[in-house]
Parts: structure tokens; sequence; C-alpha cells
């Protein structure tokens, strides 16, 4: 008889510090932004104007190298995004001083976002979309979590929209390219370039923010503070 006047357990719930605020999503997402995309192309553009283009490929990769180093010495989580854009910006800096042919340096990102748009695709057949490992530079994620039907679902959205953002950046890329001198290519593709990025986050964000009132996974204001 007690048993049955006993009052049902509660259902379990992410504890509230584990339940980030949208500002901390927000500030992760722009603080990725601006090291990967933002910071390298004003550096860029800015040396290239003062100096010359080999100047400009050497300050953006010690730009993205000084972010990386400065993350890794303060103990802060160092975004994938970054680390890839590392990569990238090592192999392209690195043929463009040994061979002085600049058109390459500028050429790679599109065979680079074609290759990356056609793996960002590609991954929708597959159990784990992109979306899905990189996810959790923004927000803690955990295997329950990551294996709701609407947490999927999102994945599964964001992976086809960035596939396709990479893809129309890469199209940019070329079609000015080959239009454009070398100055107003880099200030044209770098201002078109960062606005498509924006915008693109800010439908991630919204979207992200949607699925995760619906699931309960945003906290109010005040609650659990993340890091950047």
């Amino acid at each position: 008889m007690t048993a049955l006047l006993a009052e049902p357990e509660p259902e379990a719930v992410i504890p509230a510090a584990a339940v980030p605020q949208v500002k901390a999503m927000l500030t992760r997402t722009l603080v990725s932004l601006s090291m990967a995309v933002v910071a390298p192309a004003v550096l860029f553009w800015t040396t290239m104007v003062a100096f010359n283009v080999d100047a400009a490929v050497s300050v953006a990769l010690a730009g993205v190298t000084g972010a990386m180093c400065w993350r890794l010495a303060t103990g802060r989580s160092v975004p994938r995004l970054l680390v890839l854009t590392l990569g990238i910006m090592t192999i392209r800096t690195a043929f463009t001083l040994v061979t002085g042919n600049t058109f390459v340096y500028f050429v790679q990102p599109v065979f680079a976002d074609a290759g990356v748009a056609a793996l960002f695709l590609a991954s929708l057949w597959s159990a784990q979309p992109i979306v899905a490992r990189l996810a959790p530079d923004f927000y803690p994620m955990e295997p329950g979590l990551a294996a709701r039907p609407r947490v999927k679902r999102l994945f599964w959205r964001l992976t086809l929209l960035w596939g396709l953002v990479v893809l129309a950046k890469g199209t940019t890329t070329l079609v000015l390219l080959l239009s454009q001198s070398t100055a107003n290519f880099v200030l044209i593709k770098s201002t078109a370039i960062i606005a498509l990025t924006l915008l693109a986050a800010g439908a991630t964000v919204a979207m992200s923010v949607a699925v995760g009132r619906q699931e309960g996974l945003l906290g109010p204001a005040g609650s659990g503070r993340s890091p950047a």
C-alpha cells in the first residue's frame, strides 16, 4: 500500500550546470568563425595591400597558428574548424612560397571546397552526418542526446545546408578569380564569403535553438556558463 501511495520518481533531467545558454552557443560560434574565417581574411588583405602576396600568406598563416597556440596555452578548447583551417592554410602557404605561384594559392580553395562539399553531402547517407561530429565544438554532446530524432534531423539538415554553402563558396571563388584583379578578388571574395558564412551561421543557430527549445536543452539566462 505504501508503495502504491509513494510519489513517482521524477524524470531524469539535464543538470543546470550542463545546459548552456543561447548566449554561450552564439559566443562559441562567433569565436570559431572569427578565428578561422574573418581574422585570416582581414590579415591577408591588409598585409597584401601594405606589402605583397608572399607576406600576406605568411601573416595569415601566422595569425591562425597564433590563435591556436594561444588557446592551447590558456587551456581553452581548440575548435575543429580552426584545426581544419590551419591544416589547409599550411599546405597552401608552403606551396606558394616554394613555387612562387600565387594563382595556385587562390585556386586551391576551390578544389578544397569541392572536396569538403562532397564530403558533407556524401555523409548525408551515413549514420553520422559531418555536422554531428562537429557539434561538440558548440554544445556538450552525449550519445543519448545525439540519438534523439529531432536532433538527428537537425544534424541532417545542417549538413545539407553547409554542404551547399561550401559548394557556393567554391563556385564564387572560381568566378571571381577568373574575372577580377588580385586586390579586388581578395576584397570581394572575403566580403562575400564572410557574409555568406555569417548568414549560414545565423540560420544554423536559429535552427539549433528551435530544436533545443523543443528538447529542453537550453537553459534560461544565468544558467550554466560556457567559456569561449
